[in-house]
């Protein structure tokens, strides 16, 4: 089943699933992983203008998906950087497959054009399920983060979601958007 990310109820759960991928693997680039409380007011604060979703499978939560904001500059509203995470347990069995499709669905829906992800290398599993399902490498930063012990490369990955008319479509985000600082 997926649904929208309630905020008291999942924070915790994808607190403990995010937690390997930044304390037992290069994948995040984060050096503390966010307690249930921190990643509870992440869900809240990006929730706000684009979706997260979870995924249950077995009676708990195997994962989650969410979009953010791809840069500052408001030129860029029309897209989104994307980012996944799945439970040990519920890897190789779709559920990847089916948050992405449905979060990519709504962010066509919202208006949005563009999905973006970026994946530290090297991670073929992750690699592989961004390109079946229609992502076209970019672009690597080279040696840009040191994490678990060595220097990174982090490959960009984009989807077009819908294509791009002659002018501006509809605002995706609304009018509080515009004009935020750098």
């Amino acid at each position: 089943m997926l649904r929208h990310a309630d905020p008291t109820r999942d924070g915790a759960a994808c607190a403990a699933i995010y937690r390997p991928y930044v304390e037992d693997a290069g994948t995040s680039f984060e050096e503390l992983a966010p307690d249930a409380d921190a990643m509870t007011a992440r869900i809240v604060v990006f929730a706000a203008d684009h979706p997260w979703l979870v995924a249950e499978l077995d009676g708990g939560v195997a994962g989650f998906a969410y979009a953010t904001h791809h840069r500052a500059r408001a030129a860029y509203r029309w897209a989104a950087d994307v980012s996944i995470y799945i439970d040990s347990f519920a890897q190789r069995r779709g559920v990847g497959r089916r948050l992405y499709e449905a979060l990519f669905e709504l962010l066509r829906r919202q208006g949005l054009l563009t999905a973006c992800a970026g994946i530290t290398l090297p991670n073929d599993a992750s690699v592989g399920l961004h390109e079946a399902l229609g992502f076209k490498p970019i672009g690597t930063y080279r040696s840009i983060g040191f994490k678990a012990g060595a220097w990174r490369d982090v490959g960009w990955w984009q989807l077009q979601l819908a294509e791009p008319g002659p002018g501006a479509p509809p605002d995706p985000l609304g009018p509080q958007w515009l004009d935020q600082p750098a």
